[in-house]
């Protein structure tokens, strides 16, 4: 065998490397390997996305008949007081939609989704509303329906970021179909955060006025509805008047 010597090949000549040698890969061969690894990565990453939404599915479909062990935002909650090295603390009492006095789930539709039992999980005229007084330098205001807001809490956080929203979209009409308006209700004033480790409508009821779901009136039902835009903030003391605006859109309702 021959050897050429390395420095001094001509053009069209053949170079041989011993055994064991790596062969250097050219500034091309580079890029195409770093976009075949970008192209790997991706298609794990999406692997993901699907599969948890896929998760989320199926646990939609026990939660039409299984209250969740935990959810999303409780799981937020339980990682922010481990970081801060403070004791997690989760009071929650689960109540049925039925033992409820109308006026309660009633007040907190009226605050937080008015158009709730009629849209199919997306209030379109809402949305373009707030989108409207957006553009026009108001400030932004939420136009999230009840169904999406317990998309958030249950597979969710509070952080605001678009894959967030993506899965709240996508997995609110199985949520429609799946559940039904009616156990959204329920899951929703159970689930949902109403303080600090405060989570449902019961838990709330005897944190904020000492009494159980089924005792509270119809005043003290909106007053813990007027608390659901920021629950960890807001209490009954400092919320008067939006108190007073559900109980008018109540009235105005018939309800």
């Amino acid at each position: 065998m021959r050897w050429r010597n390395r420095e001094h090949n001509e053009p069209g000549d053949e170079q041989t490397l011993p055994l064991g040698v790596p062969v250097p890969v050219s500034g091309e061969g580079q890029r195409l390997g770093v976009r075949a690894l970008l192209r790997r990565m991706a298609r794990a990453v999406l692997l993901v996305l699907v599969g948890y939404y896929l998760l989320c599915v199926l646990l939609l479909v026990a939660y039409r008949f299984l209250s969740p062990p935990i959810t999303g935002v409780q799981l937020q909650r339980g990682i922010e007081s481990l970081l801060a090295g403070e004791e997690y603390r989760k009071v929650q009492n689960r109540v049925s939609l039925e033992s409820l006095p109308r006026h309660v789930p009633r007040a907190v539709v009226a605050a937080e989704d008015g158009g709730f039992w009629e849209h199919f999980g997306f209030d379109w005229a809402e949305m373009i509303s707030a989108g409207s007084e957006a553009a026009g330098g108001i400030r932004i205001r939420g136009a999230s329906t009840i169904t999406q807001q317990l998309m958030k809490n249950l597979f969710g956080t509070t952080h605001r970021n678009p894959v967030r929203k993506l899965y709240d979209w996508g997995l609110t009409p199985v949520a429609q179909v799946v559940l039904g308006k009616e156990r959204i209700l329920e899951l929703y004033l159970n689930e949902v955060e109403w303080g600090e480790g405060i989570w449902g409508i019961d838990a709330a009821a005897r944190h904020h006025y000492g009494v159980s779901a089924s005792e509270l009136t119809r005043t003290q039902a909106a007053g813990l509805a007027a608390l659901l835009p920021n629950p960890r903030r807001r209490t009954p003391e400092n919320t008067g008047r939006y108190r007073a605006e559900i109980l008018r859109r109540m009235r105005v309702r018939g309800w």
